[in-house]
Formats: structure tokens, C-alpha cells, sequence
């Protein structure tokens, strides 16, 4: 959100396309006015439908009212902005709040002040999770290589005596002249060595004797 300027935070708005699941009251008037007169594309529900509709990338939910166990697995892996819309300050409330790993917090009554600054604040909170959980998954993805190059080398290694900067340099002109990771060719190398351990082709291996069914 630093940085950005105030038309963009509203323009990301209008884009959105947020699910209402609220009774249909005062509260729930207020709300879905207040996010048409924004002019983004709203679904209202009520009950609890047992899908999600397709497209929406924000929900505001009245947390009371809902079965929060069951909205919680239709948000299982989901890239959702969830916005809790609650009453009291309730032990239940507190714990739907955080089952539903909620993006922003609105009690009741609502008042059309402070909505869209919860509706910003959701959005940018949900942005900045799958950002961080992308870097996450890249950081992973980089260690697992890494692993798997360095077992490679070390087979090169140990079985056909090289050094390691021969290893390695054998890895990534192969790599380089397929043009694909040199996890790719790490991988390669690590399964076929494999599988010549399995078969006893490998010094110091014995083959596996397949299973007989009785």
C-alpha cells in the first residue's frame, strides 16, 4: 500500500468482485450500498451457499450468523480477502475471526464510514500474504535444487572419481546445452543412478528381489 496513490487504491477497488454473506437487514442494506455506490460487482447471499461463486476475490461475512467451520473449508486454499462482520467481542466471534483467518474486522451497527477503509486494509493484508507466500514457495523451490544438485555432484563424486568442480561443470553444460535447469539435469542423474543401485549395477549394491504373491 506505501507508495500507492489514492486513485489506484480506489481503482483496485472497483475491480473487485466480493461476496456478502449477511442476513438481509439493516446491516447487510448498509453494507452492500455502501460497496455499490463504490461501484465494484457484488454477489449477496444468504444462507451460507454450500459453493463459493466463481471469480470473487473478497468476502465480507457476518461471522455470527454463519456456520464458520463450514465457510472455513470452502476457503481452504483460496486467495481470498475475508472480512469479519461482528456484534459482540464474543470468545465465539474472537475464534471465528481466526479460524477464518479474517483480513479486517467491521462491528455492528455499520455505519458507512469505515467500510471501505476495512475493505482497503483486507485487500492489501491478502495481497501481501500470497506475495510472501510466493517468495516462500520460490525460496523452497530454490532449496530443493540446491539439495538435489549437491547429491548429484557427490554421486559424480564417489562414482566416477570426479572432482568436484568437474562435477559441477558437467552439470551445467549439460543443462546449458538443453536448455533446462540444472536441478532438471541433477534430478536426471539421481534417478538413473538410482535405478542402476536397484537392478545391482551400482559397486556395493544388490538388486531387489521382486515380491511373489503366495
Amino acid at each position: 500500500m506505501k507508495g500507492h496513490p489514492p486513485r489506484r487504491i480506489l481503482d483496485d477497488l472497483r475491480r473487485a468482485r466480493v461476496l456478502v454473506i449477511h442476513p438481509r437487514d439493516e446491516d447487510g442494506k448498509v453494507l452492500i450500498d455502501q460497496l455499490r455506490r463504490l461501484g465494484c460487482a457484488i454477489t449477496a447471499v444468504w444462507p451460507l451457499p454450500a459453493t463459493l461463486p466463481e471469480g470473487i476475490d473478497t468476502v465480507f461475512v457476518s461471522v455470527e450468523d454463519t456456520p464458520t467451520d463450514q465457510l472455513a473449508r470452502l476457503l481452504e486454499g483460496q486467495n481470498l480477502a475475508v472480512i469479519a462482520v461482528v456484534t459482540y467481542e464474543s470468545p465465539t466471534s474472537l475464534r471465528a475471526i481466526h479460524d477464518l483467518n479474517a483480513h479486517g474486522v467491521m462491528s455492528k451497527p455499520l455505519r458507512s464510514l469505515g467500510i471501505l477503509t476495512q475493505f482497503t486494509l483486507a485487500r492489501y493484508r491478502q495481497g501481501y500474504e500470497a506475495r510472501l507466500a510466493g517468495k516462500v514457495t520460490k525460496l523452497e523451490e530454490t532449496l530443493k535444487g540446491r539439495r538435489l544438485v549437491d547429491r548429484a555432484i557427490r554421486l559424480l563424486i564417489d562414482v566416477q572419481g570426479m572432482s568436484e568442480d568437474a562435477a559441477y561443470k558437467l552439470l551445467r553444460d549439460q543443462a546449458t546445452a538443453e536448455r533446462t535447469p540444472l536441478a532438471a539435469i541433477a534430478e536426471d542423474i539421481i534417478a538413473a543412478h538410482d535405478t542402476m543401485a536397484r537392478l545391482g549395477l551400482v559397486r556395493g549394491t544388490v538388486p531387489k528381489t521382486p515380491n511373489k504373491s503366495a
